[in-house]
Order: structure tokens, then C-alpha cells, then sequence
């Protein structure tokens, strides 16, 4: 979202204080308010889209993560004051907190909207941080952290125009410059996608350069835009619904896209040793010809030009100069063999693997249709071939599956396919591999994380030494930066166990 689209959510809400009926959580990712009134704000706080609406009925749960006990619990009482910082994409929540056999105090929530630094936080109103959706670590941002006990700093301050207040010679910065850009960098709660939203509006070209006579129609457009930061040009923005959605389809169609890359492959295969038969028979006669005239070649020849008693005519035969005429004539039979092995083969597996092929093609169009309810089902009940991937896969004492990346590409899609309550761990600050404790939110015993540590560790580039640390959070933790290579990854709420760099007992 962007600021605008925040600043008109929050307009929608009633006069404070707002009396509330405490928190839902339909997912791990979002948060529901229930609202006085039958309306309800629904927060959607985790990268890389997070999302603030109203709507009727949200739904959702108890909670499901240890951030959402903490917020149903202090998150209490009336909503005295929903406040963004200028048109940023940040918001502050206070709750009143209330009285009881146990008092809770009042609170502050921030609502951090900021892409893939987006977060949810929880502080008192001294700005104190009691908890947090995702810690922010020195390791990751070494001027602003969020950890509690830690006090919350908002994010740097800027200088922008407010569109609420423009004139039209507020604009004139824009003159010369591409429009859209432009926008961006100098109006407050414009992103990109408002920009062209309002060079929509305006009548102009997103890419045009700003001229003298555009700026009264385009102060015309912001101010439309203020009152209503509804999108025209393109649809919607995904509903969580919808995210979900893609994000369960993804690591089923990946995997059967994997299977039948494999597939047409092997066809290939196919279709390539039934080519080669041909050669076989030739190969076949070459052996013949060079035994029958072995007593007539000399030794550590390249070539022989032999006469075919068949037809009458030459035939040129390359030879290994390091074996004997009878040690080559040995290899073409070993080649003609292999070849009509290959081609029997060919011909038994191709109709079967067509057919294979034909039914995965048609399974995954089934799975680009499947529901949410049905693609959870699949994910809790994954079928041989499609849970079947790269990697090593081992079970750990306990009776765990732990998956095992053997380079970047395996890490990379053994960490994507990971379920969020698997375990992920890696050795800490060397290159290894990425070691996945299959545990989809179970409690893991000590023996498991020390058989899985001892494998990160061995599996990197620590291999031998004594007392490696080893890093360990839930998969949920886990993303890969924009633009990272394959396998390179940042995470938080990490806690780290030290081994030994040797195999563990398989």
C-alpha cells in the first residue's frame, strides 16, 4: 500500500475513542480488530505486501504465533488514536488497556507498511518494545533494531510536498523531470503506482517530461487522488486470500514442473537411443572387419581402410592407437551392445512415460484451479513424486526428516519449499549448505537440533573444526533479499548451538 491509500483507510474510521472486541487472526501474517459496529481492521503485516483495510466479517482464529498471544493479550480496551507519521507508510495504534482483576496498561501498536521491511510492534507509551512480528537485528540493520527492551525509532525523517495542501506553484520541482518519477520522489504517500495513477488522471503519459502547462491539471489530479486513492488503471492488489493462494501453489507447481522437465528430458533420451540403433549394426560390422584383418594391421595405428566382403567396398574405421586391433575391435562390440540396450530399453519406456507426462500435464492444470482448503490439503499430504526434490534427506533421531542442500540451487529450493513451522538452520558465517528440519511446527527435541547442527555444520566450508556455531530459526524467518543469488538468504530470531564439523551417525 501507499500513504494515501493508508490516509483514506484511516479517514474511514470512526471518531476515537473507538470502543474494540478484541483481536482474530486468520493467518500468521494478519491480524483482525474487531471494531464496535460490525466493521473490522484487518492488518496484513508480513513482506512482502503488507496490507491495512476495513472490511465486514473478516474471520480468522486464535492466534497462532507467539507475537499474537502477546498482541491479543496487551492490545486491549478502547482505540484512543490511529495516527500515520505525515503520509508515510507507518501507523500508530493506542490502546486504552483495561481495568480488571489484572489491569493492562495502555499500549501502542506501529504498523510498519514498508514492503519487505514491513513489521508489526508492539510498545508501551514510553515507546519501549515489549514485542515484535520479526526482530531486527545488529547483523541486519546496525543503525535502527527492534528487539525488545529496545526503544522504537521511527523511520528517518524526510521533506516531501503534502498533496492535502498543494498550490499549483508547489509543483513547479516537477517541471523538466519524468512525470511518474518525479512524483514519487517529491510528493508524500505517492508510490509508483498512484504516480501513474495520477499522470492517468492528468491526462499525461507516466514517462512524459513535466511542462508549465501540465501543472494545473495535474494539481487538479492529486487532489482527486486525495480524496479517493482508488486504482483505475489496473486491478486490485491481491487480497491476503489471494496471496496465500499463490504462495501454497507455488511449491506444488514447482515441483511438478521439476518432475516433468525430467520427463521430457528422459523422452529425449528416448528418442536419441532409437536414432542410435542404426549405428549399432555399423559398430557391429566394424568389430567384425578389424578381428578378420587383425593380422594384417600394424600396431598403434589411428585408421584403417578395410575392404567390406559384403559389399565389395572400402570402409575407414577409426582406431584407438593405444589398443590392439582386437582390443578395438572389442570396444565397437561393447559400443553395438550398448546401443541396442539402450534402444530396448527405449522402446519398453517410452509409451510409459508419454503416459506419465500426459497425466502430469493434466494434474498440473488441476492444481492452477485447486482452492485454498484443497491446496493446504495437498501441502499436509504431498505425493511421492511431487515431494521428491533435490538434496539429501535423512531422518533424524526422533524420527524427523531433515533435508540436506548439497549446493546454491539446492539451498535455494529446499528453503522455498520448507514449510514456515520447519526448522532452518546453517553454519554460522561460513558457506555451507541449508539443513531443514521437517518439523511444520512440532516441538523439535534437543537430539534432533544436535543431529541437524552436526550436518550444517560438516555439510560447509567449517568441515573438520571443533566447536562450530551453527544458527537455527523456524522457516518463517528466512527470506531471500531482492535480487540475491540463489541460496543467499537473511534471517532473524536466530539462536545458535555449537558442534563438533563431523558426520553424525546416519
Amino acid at each position: 500500500m501507499e500513504g494515501l491509500q493508508i490516509a483514506a483507510v484511516l479517514r474511514a474510521l470512526p471518531e476515537r475513542p473507538l470502543p474494540t472486541k478484541g483481536w482474530r487472526f486468520p493467518a500468521e501474517d494478519a491480524a483482525v480488530l474487531a471494531l464496535a459496529g460490525g466493521r473490522d481492521l484487518v492488518l496484513r503485516y508480513r513482506p512482502p505486501s503488507p496490507e491495512l483495510t476495513l472490511a465486514e466479517n473478516a474471520g480468522g482464529g486464535p492466534p497462532r504465533t507467539p507475537f499474537q498471544k502477546l498482541l491479543a493479550a496487551r492490545a486491549r480496551g478502547p482505540l484512543l488514536r490511529a495516527e500515520q507519521l505525515k503520509l508515510d507508510r507507518v501507523v500508530i495504534f493506542e490502546f486504552g488497556g483495561e481495568e480488571g482483576f489484572v489491569d493492562v496498561p495502555p499500549v501502542r501498536l506501529v504498523f510498519e507498511l514498508t514492503s519487505r521491511n514491513a513489521n508489526l510492534i508492539l510498545t508501551d507509551l514510553e515507546g519501549r518494545i515489549l514485542g515484535a512480528d520479526r526482530a531486527v537485528t545488529p547483523e541486519q540493520n546496525r543503525y535502527r533494531q527492534v528487539r525488545p527492551g529496545l526503544v522504537w525509532a521511527p523511520p528517518p525523517p524526510y521533506e516531501k510536498l503534502d498533496p492535502r495542501t498543494l498550490e499549483e506553484g508547489d509543483l513547479e520541482p516537477l517541471l523538466g523531470r519524468p512525470l511518474a518519477r518525479a512524483l514519487v520522489q517529491t510528493v508524500d504517500g505517492i508510490g509508483p503506482r498512484l504516480a501513474a495513477e495520477a499522470a492517468h488522471r492528468a491526462g499525461l503519459e507516466p514517462d512524459r517530461s513535466v511542462r508549465p502547462e501540465d501543472l494545473p491539471r495535474l494539481r487538479r489530479a492529486l487532489a482527486t487522488l486525495v480524496d479517493d486513492p482508488t486504482l483505475s488503471r489496473e486491478a486490485p492488489a491481491p487480497s491476503w486470500r489471494e496471496e496465500t493462494e499463490a504462495a501454497l501453489r507455488k511449491p506444488l507447481l514447482a515441483a511438478l514442473e521439476r518432475r516433468k522437465k525430467t520427463l521430457q528430458r528422459r523422452l529425449e533420451d528416448y528418442a536419441r537411443a532409437r536414432a542410435d540403433l542404426a549405428k549399432a549394426e555399423r559398430w557391429q560390422r566394424y568389430g567384425d572387419l578389424l578381428l578378420a584383418y587383425a593380422h594384417q594391421l600394424p600396431d598403434r595405428s589411428d585408421r584403417a581402410r578395410l575392404e567390406d566382403w559384403e559389399s565389395g567396398e572400402p570402409v575407414e574405421i577409426a582406431l584407438d592407437p593405444a589398443l590392439s586391433p582386437s582390443e578395438n575391435a572389442e570396444r565397437y562390440y561393447r559400443r553395438a551392445k550398448r546401443a541396442r540396450a539402450r534402444a530396448k530399453r527405449a522402446e519398453h519406456e517410452a509409451p510409459r512415460t508419454r503416459q506419465e507426462l500426459e497425466a502430469l500435464e493434466r494434474e498440473i492444470e488441476t492444481v492452477r484451479r485447486l482452492p485454498l482448503p484443497e491446496l493446504q490439503r495437498r501441502l499436509r499430504e504431498r505425493r511421492p513424486h511431487e515431494a521428491a526434490g533435490p538434496g539429501l534427506r535423512l531422518e533424524a533421531p526422533g524420527g524427523f526428516e531433515v533435508w540436506v542442500g548439497r549446493n546454491r540451487k539446492e539451498n535455494d529450493w529446499l528453503t522455498r519449499s520448507a514449510h514456515s513451522g520447519d526448522v532452518w538452520m546453517h553454519a554460522q558465517g561460513v558457506p555451507g549448505s541449508h539443513v531443514i528440519v521437517r518439523a511444520r511446527g512440532k516441538p523439535v527435541p534437543l537430539e534432533t537440533l544436535l543431529f541437524a547442527a552436526r550436518l550444517a555444520a560438516y555439510h560447509s566450508r567449517a568441515r573438520g573444526e571443533k566447536n562450530v556455531p551453527v544458527d537455527y530459526t523456524l522457516k518463517k524467518h528466512v527470506w531471500r533479499p531482492k535480487g540475491a543469488a540463489p541460496g543467499e538468504v537473511l534471517y532473524t530470531q536466530a539462536k545458535t548451538l555449537f558442534v563438533d564439523a563431523e558426520a553424525p551417525e546416519i
